[in-house]
């Protein structure tokens, strides 16, 4: 016990001691909460004796999962780690589990962007849509909100409707939204798919049809704790909220000044007011920050006091003081990019590593300037967004030999069967895609069916076959690793590579192999293949970095959990950061905390950057309002704006915020309202778009509606 509470400061030794009813922990940023959730999770295995399968410990990334489970494996030596996960990944522990309540197999599939385009394609071909009808990306977004939003019982359909029903849905749409949409779920039954969106929305339901399925569940968790909880969505919530309804032992950590996910459903006041609806809340204050220096604190403290809904906090440094958080300001934003440059190379000279350095931005347009000049100077860099490790073709491919093996699902089978060549091309595929629907059975099954039918002579879909049977009959006694290896050689994948002369390709899959042996190790008797699958259909962006020695490029969003020596906060621009689209006083505090949450990125030293020029609808560029939010003794200025255009700026922003908190006062008007326009006359009034901050009215005497401003002002009838 002395061990585990040796090094933690007083808040921290609290937060792990309090193991009892209902905590929440406001955990500032750099304060040392992984740390404090680890060893909270040791203390209760190794201290109280609770067993690691009754803990639950919910984090936002797969990334921060790994590092959590590799630190308690350390803590305890213990190879079971609990359920350390994010909410999505913990679902599928549920489904695997449980998926009959609601009639699925458990070898489910957990898709990835890369499958749900597959199912696209397949849709589009079926019914003549192309590009021009919708984008996949369009298609992909539009399938989350009707789930989301429009249609957010869905699931029903999926689950109770049969296949042929389903089909026939899907069948009789014309719209094109409607075809893509219910041919998609149409998709999603034939494989027993679950995308990113189900997992939650399926878990719910079988808590709500099967009380004994949930008690189970509530009663193995006897302890909860969860990460990043300002982040949580409302079916996040509602699954905690279930999950610890028995031992109402629930652990939540979380910084309200680090809300940055509100546009994707993440409600800030599950955390600031949690002790207004459970029982005797106990609140820890963690603000100790050991990442950043007091220089740099000081700005981020100083930024964010500005916005006044938040529980009232400052960071207390306990690092050595460093340099001045360095600002300048440029007359173009190509000289701001050689600024950047400028400063890097200076840094560099000094013996600073590329990799520790970081370039973070408000939106990715920003970056053309940026790297136009980077490549100029011959310094290498990574746009973080860019197309990850496991997009890439070879990978995706020989993770769909490991599924096929696992699932022999279709996605798979299209992916694979002819990679490398076996002679299987369109006609063929074509002839077992109508076997397939005739038999209601998959591509795989059609082909085993008809193997010995004329139309496979001169193929090798009697080799692919029995590569696959071969080892599905047999791969639970074998590692993944092994897996792996003895597929790409003996399917011929790696060997066409080595035709090709491919060596990038066979090195990305040197990497994979890798990356699944540091699996195993990590997870232990865990590392099933299934697991691994799932594990990876749920990876993000923010859980693979890119390697070598590059200045790193990314947004603020992307940046997020990250932490950087070296941190250039660029384009500090009204309509840039923060963003021309922000239209209300709430959506204005965002984006402050965005920016708070860059600058304590930072570890040794911030630099802070903006230029003049003009704004895309041809406005002038001012500096942004959160810069001269910022005491200004706080900050090292190597190029001033110059006073009038700080006195413009000021004034152009405090008529926004006028502007805003006019907005926030205004009472919008229902349809059906009848108003008097002061030029237009009597109308009612048929929508309002709060987006666009405007009302459709139809008036007395015109064929049409017009679109009339919130701001205007009109009698009321």
């Amino acid at each position: 016990m002395a061990d585990l509470l040796e090094n933690l400061n007083e808040e921290q030794r609290e937060a792990v001691t309090s193991t009892e009813g209902y905590v929440r922990v406001i955990a500032g940023a750099g304060s040392g909460k992984t740390r404090a959730l680890s060893h909270r999770f040791a203390y209760l295995v190794n201290e109280l004796g609770i067993l690691p399968g009754h803990i639950l410990c919910v984090t936002f990334t797969n990334k921060a999962a790994n590092e959590m489970r590799q630190r308690i494996h350390i803590l305890t030596g213990d190879n079971d780690t609990g359920y350390i996960s994010t909410f999505h990944g913990f679902c599928v522990s549920v489904l695997q589990e449980d998926s009959h309540v609601c009639g699925y197999p458990k070898s489910f599939l957990v898709l990835d962007n890369q499958d749900i385009d597959q199912m696209l394609k397949m849709i589009y071909e079926e019914r003549g849509l192309t590009l021009r009808d919708m984008t996949f990306s369009r298609a992909r977004d539009m399938i989350e909100i009707r789930k989301t939003f429009r249609e957010p019982m869905y699931y029903h359909d999926l689950i109770a409707m049969s296949l042929a029903s389903l089909k026939q849905k899907y069948d009789e749409s014309r719209a094109v939204s409607d075809i893509i949409f219910y041919g998609y779920l149409y998709q999603q039954k034939k494989c027993f798919g679950l995308d990113y969106n189900d997992l939650i929305k399926f878990t719910l339901f079988i808590f709500s049809r099967s009380e004994e399925v949930k008690l189970k569940w509530q009663k193995r968790l006897e302890y909860i704790m969860i990460d990043e909880f300002q982040d949580i969505d409302q079916l996040q919530y509602d699954l905690m909220e279930s999950l610890c309804g028995y031992h109402q032992n629930l652990f939540i950590v979380g910084d309200p000044d680090q809300t940055i996910y509100t546009w994707r459903g993440a409600n800030g006041k599950f955390l600031t007011e949690f002790d207004a609806h459970f029982p005797h809340v106990k609140t820890i204050m963690m603000m100790q920050n050991y990442r950043s220096t007091p220089q740099i604190l000081h700005v981020a403290n100083s930024l964010i006091s500005r916005n006044v809904n938040r529980i009232e906090k400052s960071l207390l440094p306990r690092n050595a003081p460093g340099p001045k958080v360095l600002c300048t300001h440029e007359d173009t934003a190509e000289k701001e990019a050689k600024w950047i440059a400028e400063q890097i190379r200076s840094l560099e000279s000094a013996g600073t590593a590329l990799r520790d350095i970081a370039v973070l931005y408000r939106a990715h347009y920003v970056t053309r300037v940026l790297e136009e000049v980077f490549r100029q100077e011959k310094i290498p860099y990574v746009i973080y967004s860019g197309v990850q490790f496991f997009d890439r073709m070879e990978i995706k491919d020989a993770l769909a030999y490991l599924r096929m093996i696992c699932y022999r699902d279709d996605l798979s089978f299209l992916r694979v069967c002819n990679v490398p060549k076996r002679n299987l091309g369109e006609k063929r595929i074509r002839f077992l895609k109508q076997k397939a629907e005739e038999e209601e059975c998959t591509l795989f099954s059609a082909l085993s069916m008809y193997r010995e039918d004329p139309i496979f002579r001169g193929t090798k879909a009697r080799e692919f076959l029995d590569l696959v049977e071969r080892y599905n009959g047999d791969y639970a006694g074998t590692s993944i690793s092994e897996l792996l290896s003895s597929l790409l050689d003996e399917s011929g994948y790696e060997e066409a590579l080595r035709t090709e002369g491919s060596q990038q390709r066979l090195d990305n899959l040197a990497e994979l192999k890798q990356s699944v042996f540091e699996y195993e190790t990590t997870c232990g008797e865990e590392a099933s293949l299934e697991n691994y699958l799932t594990h990876i259909a749920l990876y993000t962006n923010q859980d693979v970095a890119e390697t070598g020695n590059r200045v790193k490029f990314m947004t603020v969003h992307a940046a997020k959990g990250l932490e950087f020596p070296y941190v250039f906060l660029c384009a500090m621009n009204e309509g840039i950061f923060p963003s021309q689209k922000t239209n209300t006083l709430e959506a204005m505090e965002e984006e402050r905390r965005l920016a708070f949450v860059a600058m304590t990125r930072a570890e040794q030293r911030l630099y802070l950057s903006e230029a003049a020029g003009r704004n895309f609808d041809g406005s002038p560029r001012f500096p942004s309002r959160f810069l001269l939010d910022i005491d200004p003794d706080l900050m090292e200025w190597e190029n001033r704006p110059k006073e009038r255009l700080v006195e413009e700026a000021s004034h152009y922003i405090d008529s926004s915020r006028k502007q805003l908190e006019e907005d926030a006062r205004r009472v919008i008007l229902e349809p059906g309202q009848r108003v008097k326009h002061r030029v237009f006359g009597e109308g009612e009034i048929l929508s309002a778009d709060e987006k666009q901050k405007c009302y459709q009215i139809q008036f007395r005497g015109m064929d049409t509606p017009r679109s009339i401003s919130f701001r205007v002002k009109m009698e009321i009838l």
